[in-house]
């Protein structure tokens, strides 16, 4: 390090422990952090990333023979595979650091550039999650789908995004707290309090994440680690204030240790660039997803709701409602304007929960329903395009080619009813429900 001694300038003197964790947290947070930072930018150091991570899987680790990349889960092999090598080469950056700069007593400045960063890490990740909650796009309202979906065939995962989804004002609650977590994270004098806050906040995902298998442990982990690690460096005032109850002065922990006017010019501007992209531009996008969600158009031609296929007609054969024929359906169900499902087990759909997921255009002209495979990766397998007759409000009539087989099926929007769409809410319950 090319600071100067500490112990030489100022008395400060940390023990060797401490002088030793210091340096392998400051190793493994650069590790987790920088080069997924820098290789959204150079793809060079993304590729050297999966390289290092696929031979040291191969000759040391052995998670799995074959590693599948971070793709919306974060528990991935690969990502437990990248884990175990971050951790063993902090590890032995430690050791050699340790030798090399075995005289060194204290690392104050590095010490404020690790804080630094981990502290606007630590709020981007609140603002991120936590705006989007504050409007209730993380975690939607249960679909007509969903409703539909017995609830011994859901995921624990999917059970607590609908738990959360449900509510609006729990979801914003939700939102509010990590908000305001990160808002206090981005000034000096309230970091203590974002601290507390998020470390709170993130304790409640991870046990979420942990209780219901939600694929994001490993991210919710380090971002609490972050936290409880940025408050064991002021344990000792902490300890006074919170525990033995004496009067403590402010944390200057995070004060810079550059007093230039050109350096206060720079890091004001620095700090309003970053709050911008953390802040500004995530608000303004959730905003207008919000307001766009709030315009959502009806769905054309079949209105959103659920229809039982009264008749199933496969070459000229009607299949009954009866048949144990997986690919038979049970029903269509249009959630909105741009995407619905069938009540099969057909793997043609995308499967999710014993439903078949599609993407849908009607076009009233043609009088013509095309359907797309769908998921959450955003696939567009073309499934088949149907010939449709309306008949009326409550009945439709489909034909298209399903299996290289021709496919009539007749359509009754059902009157079934879901409570749980509801949102019931009563103070005075004279009975427990």
């Amino acid at each position: 390090m090319t600071e100067p001694d500490a112990s030489l300038t100022s008395g400060v003197v940390w023990p060797l422990w401490q002088r030793v964790a210091f340096r392998f947290v400051t190793v493994a947070m650069a590790l987790l952090i920088l080069p997924d930072l820098i290789a959204s930018e150079v793809d060079a150091v993304g590729t050297a990333m999966d390289w290092l991570v696929r031979t040291s899987n191969a000759h040391l680790f052995h998670v799995r023979p074959t590693l599948i990349q971070p793709n919306g889960s974060g528990d991935t092999s690969w990502a437990f595979a990248r884990l175990w090598l971050v951790l063993l080469l902090s590890a032995i950056a430690t050791v050699i650091w340790s030798l090399v700069d075995a005289r060194r007593r204290a690392y104050p400045v590095t010490a404020y550039w690790l804080r630094t960063i981990l502290r606007f890490q630590l709020a981007s990740a609140a603002l991120t999650y936590g705006i989007i909650k504050m409007f209730a796009l993380q975690m939607g309202f249960p679909t007509l789908s969903q409703l539909a979906t017995p609830l011994g065939d859901l995921l624990p995962m999917r059970l607590s995004w609908l738990f959360i989804g449900y509510s609006v004002p729990y979801q914003v609650f939700c939102g509010v707290m990590e908000t305001l977590a990160g808002l206090f994270l981005l000034a000096r004098r309230t970091v203590t309090m974002g601290l507390i806050l998020s470390a709170a906040a993130f304790t409640n995902v991870l046990l979420i994440n942990l209780s219901y298998d939600v694929p994001v442990k490993l991210y919710a982990s380090q971002l609490l680690v972050t936290c409880l690690v940025l408050l064991l460096m002021d344990a000792p005032r902490l300890t006074r204030g919170l525990v033995l109850n004496q009067s403590i002065p402010p944390c200057t922990l995070y004060d810079p240790p550059f007093v230039s006017t050109a350096a206060r010019v720079v890091r004001w501007v620095t700090k309003a660039a970053i709050i911008i992209m953390i802040l500004i531009l995530p608000f303004e996008r959730s905003w207008e997803r919000a307001r766009s969600a709030a315009h959502e158009v009806a769905a054309v031609p079949l209105a959103a709701g659920v229809y039982d296929v009264t008749a199933f007609v496969v070459n000229g054969d009607t299949i009954p409602a009866s048949s144990v024929d997986s690919t038979r359906w049970r029903d269509l169900i249009i959630d909105n304007a741009r995407q619905g499902s069938v009540g099969t087990t057909d793997s043609l759909f995308w499967q999710r929960y014993r439903r078949g997921y599609f993407r849908f255009h009607g076009d009233t002209a043609a009088h013509t329903l095309t359907l797309w495979r769908t998921s959450m990766l955003q696939d567009s397998t073309f499934l088949f395009s149907a010939r449709y007759v309306l008949h009326d409000s409550t009945s439709a009539e489909l034909w298209t080619i399903l299996h290289g087989d021709s496919l009539h099926v007749s359509l009754v929007k059902s009157a079934r009813h879901f409570q749980l769409a509801e949102r019931q809410f009563h103070w005075l319950s004279e009975y427990n429900r």
